[in-house]
Formats: C-alpha cells, sequence, structure tokens
C-alpha cells in the first residue's frame, strides 16, 4: 500500500512488496493489511480422535499430574489395539498440555531478587566426574566447590574430593583472599557440613560458626530440599561446567599430566569468564569489608589413642602410625586432604586422607618390624591388600605361593622389610627384572640383584660437591708481563 503511491503500476509495487499482483489487489480491495483481515480461528479442521477417551485420561491424570503424554499414549495402544498408534502422541501431547495450563496444578513461581553489590556470596559443592576428565589416563573422580557473589557473578572454586567442613573451610577462604574482601553475608544450601539437622537446637554447627565469626560474615542456608533459594549458585554450576566441557572439547584431549596441569586449566578457564565482570566487581569491591590478618585453620583436630594394632580410626577409615605409639593418645589434625598425627608437639606422620568410609592406609614400614618375628601372621593379616606398596609386590607374592608354599609369607614378610630398611624402588625393579627374565621370584636372588645394583642417593639428600682444586685461582692472581696489545 505504501509502495503503491510510489511506483507506476500496482504489478510493480506488488513486485517489490514480494507479493503476486492478484494479492495485492486482493488487499488494496479490502483497505486492509493482512494482520487485520485473518481472522482468529476457535474451531477445530478435523475430529478429536480422543474424544471418547479423554474422560478417562483426564482422570488418570487428575491422580498423578506428573504423568508424561508418551505414557499415557502407550497405554491406549496397549489397552486399545488398532484404535489408537504412536503416530498420534504430538496429538495427544497437544492436548495434555492444554489441560495442563488450564486444569493442571498450580506451578511454583520464581521470585527474581534485587542484589545488592558487596552484599551476598553462595557457595555449593558441584561433582565434576561427569566430565571425564583423567590424570595421565585414569579417571579423575572430584568435585569443585563453587563460590560466587551474586551482584557481580564473580566466581572461584577448589577442587576437592568430599562435601566435608575442611573442603568447605578450605574452599571458601581460598575464595575470600583472593577476592581480597569479604562481603556482608554467606549463603549455602543444607550441606552437613555447615548445618545442624533438626534434632540440634542450634542452627549451623559450631565449627562452620567459628569460622564465619574469624570472618565477620553472617550465615544462612536453603530449606533441605530447596535447591532454588540457592539458585544464583545453582545456575552458575550449570553455566561453569557447560564452560569447562566447551573447553575440553576446543583443548581436543580431557587427559591431564597431572593435577596441577588440570586445576591451572580451571584457573585460567575462570579467569577468562571473570574478565567480563570487572565492572561490577569493582562495585562490590568498594564495599567489601577488609580481610583479617591472617587465615584461619582449615583443619579440625580429633584426640584418639593408638590401638594395639598400631592403628587409630579418623572418621570411619583405619590408618596405621608408628608402633612406638601404642597406647599413646595422640592429636589428629584432619585437612581436606591429608592427615597430620601429632604427639607432644611434634609431627610423627602425614599421610593422604582415605575418600568415604571402611577404607584402611597401613603403611608397612610401621609394622614390618613385628610381622617379620611373627611371618605366619601374614596370611590371614586383616590388613592384608594394604602390604602390597605396588603392583609389582602383589605378582611376587603370588608367584611364592606358587613356588613355595611353605615358605611364601617369611619370604615375602623379607622383601618387604628389604625394601623398609633399603630401597622400596629398588626392590621394585629387582622384582620386575626376574618376572620379565621369566627367573623365579625368592628373596635370595632379590637381595642378590639389589646388592649389585649401584646405590643411589636418598632422597631429598644434598649431595656435597667435589673438592675443588685452588691452586689454579692462586695462578690467576700472580701478577705477569703482560704482551702489549700492538708493536711499533
Amino acid at each position: 500500500m505504501k509502495l503503491e503511491k510510489t511506483e507506476r503500476s500496482l504489478a510493480a509495487a506488488a513486485a517489490k512488496a514480494g507479493m503476486d499482483e492478484k494479492t495485492a489487489r486482493k488487499y488494496r480491495r479490502l483497505g486492509k493489511p493482512p494482520s487485520q483481515v485473518k481472522k482468529a480461528r476457535n474451531h477445530r479442521t478435523r475430529a478429536d480422535g480422543f474424544a471418547g477417551v479423554w474422560p478417562e485420561l483426564a482422570g488418570i491424570l487428575e491422580r498423578d499430574p506428573s504423568l508424561e503424554a508418551r505414557t499415557l499414549m502407550e497405554y491406549l495402544c496397549r489397552e486399545r489395539p488398532g484404535e489408537f498408534r504412536m503416530g498420534q502422541l504430538r496429538t495427544l501431547q497437544r492436548r495434555v498440555k492444554r489441560w495442563r495450563a488450564l486444569q493442571g496444578p498450580k506451578r511454583e513461581v520464581m521470585f527474581p531478587q534485587v542484589h545488592e553489590p558487596g552484599r551476598q556470596s553462595q557457595s555449593d559443592f558441584t561433582h565434576m566426574t561427569e566430565l571425564g576428565v583423567t590424570i595421565a589416563g585414569q579417571l579423575f573422580a572430584h568435585l569443585f566447590y563453587h563460590f560466587m557473589l551474586t551482584y557481580s557473578n564473580w566466581e572461584t572454586g577448589t577442587i576437592c574430593f568430599s562435601e566435608c567442613f575442611e573442603s568447605l573451610a578450605e574452599g571458601m577462604q581460598n575464595a575470600l583472599w583472593e577476592l581480597g574482601g569479604v562481603p556482608a553475608e554467606h549463603r549455602t544450601d543444607s550441606l552437613s557440613a555447615a548445618v545442624n539437622n533438626l534434632k540440634d537446637k542450634a542452627e549451623f554447627t559450631t565449627r562452620y560458626e567459628g569460622l564465619l565469626a574469624h570472618y565477620q560474615l553472617q550465615a544462612s542456608h536453603t530449606s533441605p530440599g530447596r535447591a532454588h533459594e540457592n539458585g544464583d549458585v545453582e545456575q552458575s554450576h550449570y553455566r561453569f561446567k557447560r564452560a569447562v566441557a566447551q573447553a575440553l572439547s576446543l583443548r581436543g584431549s580431557r587427559d591431564f599430566s597431572s593435577r596441577e596441569e588440570y586445576a591451572q586449566f580451571l584457573r585460567e578457564l575462570l579467569w577468562r569468564r571473570n574478565a567480563l565482570r570487572r565492572e561490577r566487581l569493582a562495585a562490590e569491591v568498594e564495599v567489601l569489608r577488609a580481610l583479617p590478618e591472617r587465615r584461619l585453620e582449615d583443619h579440625s583436630a580429633e584426640r584418639l589413642k593408638v590401638t594395639r594394632n598400631s592403628t587409630i580410626m579418623v572418621r570411619r577409615n583405619i590408618y596405621s602410625v608408628p608402633s612406638q605409639l601404642i597406647g599413646e593418645a595422640v592429636e589428629v589434625r584432619v585437612f581436606a586432604e591429608r592427615l597430620a598425627v601429632w604427639y607432644g608437639g611434634v609431627c610423627v606422620a602425614e599421610m593422604e586422607r582415605l575418600r568415604g568410609t571402611g577404607g584402611q592406609a597401613i603403611n608397612y614400614r610401621h609394622v614390618i618390624h613385628s610381622l617379620v618375628r611373627k611371618p605366619g601372621a601374614f596370611a590371614h593379616y586383616r590388613y592384608q591388600q594394604s602390604l602390597f606398596p605396588r603392583l609389582i609386590f602383589r605378582v611376587a607374592y603370588d608367584q611364592l605361593c606358587e613356588q613355595y608354599p611353605a615358605t611364601a609369607e617369611r619370604q615375602y614378610v623379607k622383601l618387604l622389610e628389604l625394601a623398609a630398611t633399603g630401597s622400596e624402588e629398588r626392590v621394585a625393579h629387582a622384582l620386575r627384572q626376574l618376572v620379565d627374565s621369566g627367573t623365579v621370584i625368592s628373596f635370595e636372588r632379590v637381595a642378590t640383584l639389589c646388592r649389585s645394583e649401584p646405590a643411589a642417593a636418598p632422597p631429598n639428600q644434598m649431595l656435597l660437591p667435589a673438592a675443588v682444586e685452588l691452586a689454579g685461582y692462586d695462578a690467576l692472581l700472580t701478577p705477569r708481563q703482560e704482551a702489549p696489545l700492538w708493536s711499533s
């Protein structure tokens, strides 16, 4: 209609408008654009194939509104064979969708929140194993403690392996010190590391309250089963893991040579994501409170007595300690990934913290001196699997049982003693030599191979440099006749 006023003919105006000349003539006759000519259709163009069974289906939906249209379609095909087919699924889906909108149960309403700079931070743990990251070819099962600010969406985090208090304390403090300030409030979900169960009068655990008091943080948490109340960090989980998956695909490999390389990969990804939030982050930094003078210790301490088995039980896992501590009470400092055993103000042992419960970590060096005197105890030792420090030791024991069934335990225990008093690496190398050459393993052969190898420097021991002859330096300091630079 607009082009008709400037073009020479109706055909030219219609061509420029992208329509047929007859269509243009029709709209010119009506004097209305297409949007005003088309009338809303409120009638069906074909018969409703579900009219006869819809009352039954509506009754089923009223009893359980969570049923999907596909389930109802399969039900009809099974109960009324020949009358319905799966090709009608799309029609039934539209009918069920309309029922939900007009007669279905009320849906939960989300209420967007107004966030103020520096007011709130949120954190939570998220599982990362689903991304398929491997370290040196082995699947890396881990979690990620995710910390973010609700106003600027600035985020950071720490790799961890459980939702324990130590992981929470370490991750939160890492985030606050990286941020360089403290917001007014910190919000978590109802995780047991921070929130007490319903039987306790106190809302938060004592350790978590102590952590927040150190940073003067106000605590809040979601209701049990209400993850959307911590919606900012939940949405950040989804976006962060999607970004990690995309970055891994772009990298071309999900395998990393070490955990540190993978951690650096995540740090670089977080830096790129936070680079887009600098302006809003600057507004938050201006109102953040100052950090305390120092970090709080991110471990918990337990007082335990060493059993006559030279073991302690920490968080339902068994660990061995030096046998000199049997009967003594020791302080065990539990970190997120390690344990430190202290006695008399001295750290006497450190070991990696086991994941889960029901595990055993027995260091053969703690018990081998007694096991050598009682080798028969090895065959039925409750924690026997822990006394195979490497796979080659397990292979050696199996061969000893086949070749020397009467003395297998005695010979294997002496191999462990040789590894404990000498070098585990040297014993393992000797065992591999015998296995590769097809030679029958025995303690005497292993001991002979170990003696024939050159002695290696103990680990972490500095080698002294060779003696330096100083006479050459004295000669340099002795005056001598210099030759002229040029002659006439």
